[in-house]
């Protein structure tokens, strides 16, 4: 306590690996003792601030003196009165009816009557106050965070534009060899029967999977690729995509055990290109970075929503509170 009236907190050494010793116990104890506010807690030091409503010793010692001044004063006050009184008073009237308006005991009084019920009120009043001020706390540091969160969202959003921008999907031909449904069915099962496959990982469509579909068509009619897409809309997109490419004819979409089966067919007047790799595609770098910034992008939007309707809840429950406050 004397350190505090020097400085706004006391710092406190502990002996380490002294037996029967309890760090925590001791702080609790200090700051039940004390009355300050626990700042950090370690097994080398125990740090204890004096917050704000601290006073000084002899700063409280001048504060009592003048109260107890204060009522020594009053207590002459209403004894000068009350021989006052009962030298004017009149004989008949009883001294116990007389007014007792401003005076001593009628102050003593009104402190008596209303302290419970000006405490209760407080009490109210301060939680509802602190609740009020912790929730402003939080909704700034959670529009913080959303700040953030937009911001990362706003640079995600240009790098996979500029990603996207050196991809140009090519466009569907419109003079498409006629396939019956017997001979798609013929393709499917030799397809489905086949070992050797082309799997799609995370990359997705890029210059290398064209050059495999060719590299497979060299020796076979028809090439299986596998798809670990979900969504059956994206793996149709894919496989129409994939058919755009290669100048191929989709045969079928078979959902599998894990994934999705893609069968294409190179088609009767098939010519094997000069060169295999595509400019207007991605590499398997660029690939690569586009899917992990599609999902970085992803996750930031789920995150973000997420900001928004917590930050809508903490509005909602603070204007409630001001609500009663104010009733």
């Amino acid at each position: 306590v004397k350190l505090w009236e020097k400085s706004l907190i006391a710092k406190i050494a502990v002996k380490w690996g002294v037996p029967n010793t309890n760090n925590e116990q001791m702080a609790y104890e200090l700051k039940g003792l004390t009355g300050g506010i626990l700042l950090l807690r370690n097994k080398f030091y125990i740090i204890l601030y004096r917050g704000k409503d601290f006073l000084p010793q002899t700063l409280t010692s001048s504060i009592v003196k003048r109260e107890l001044e204060l009522r020594k004063c009053q207590v002459v006050e209403e004894d000068a009165r009350i021989r006052a009184f009962e030298r004017l008073a009149v004989a008949n009237e009883p001294l116990a009816k007389t007014c007792t308006m401003g005076t001593l005991s009628e102050f003593i009084k009104i402190q008596t009557d209303f302290q419970e019920q000006r405490r209760g009120v407080g009490e109210v009043n301060v939680r509802l106050l602190a609740e009020i001020e912790r929730l402003d706390k939080l909704l700034r540091k959670e529009g913080r965070r959303l700040f953030i969160l937009n911001g990362k969202m706003r640079g995600s959003a240009k790098q996979l534009s500029k990603l996207n921008s050196g991809w140009r999907p090519a466009k569907e031909e419109t003079d498409q060899e006629m396939m019956t449904e017997e001979d798609k069915e013929c393709l499917r099962k030799i397809g489905l029967k086949m070992n050797s496959s082309l799997l799609l990982g995370r990359r997705g469509v890029f210059d290398g999977v064209i050059e495999a579909m060719h590299q497979h068509w060299k020796h076979r009619e028809v090439v299986k690729v596998i798809s670990m897409q979900r969504a059956y809309p994206q793996v149709i997109r894919t496989a129409k995509l994939l058919e755009a490419e290669t100048g191929g004819i989709l045969v079928s979409v078979d959902k599998l055990k894990d994934g999705h089966c893609i069968i294409i067919y190179r088609g009767k007047n098939y010519k094997r290109p000069v060169k295999l790799s595509t400019e207007h595609l991605l590499t398997k770098r660029k690939a690569l970075l586009q899917s992990l910034e599609m999902q970085r992008f992803g996750s930031l939007k789920f995150f973000t929503n997420q900001k928004q309707r917590k930050i809508s809840d903490l509005q909602l429950k603070q204007a409630e509170l001001k609500d009663q406050l104010g009733q």
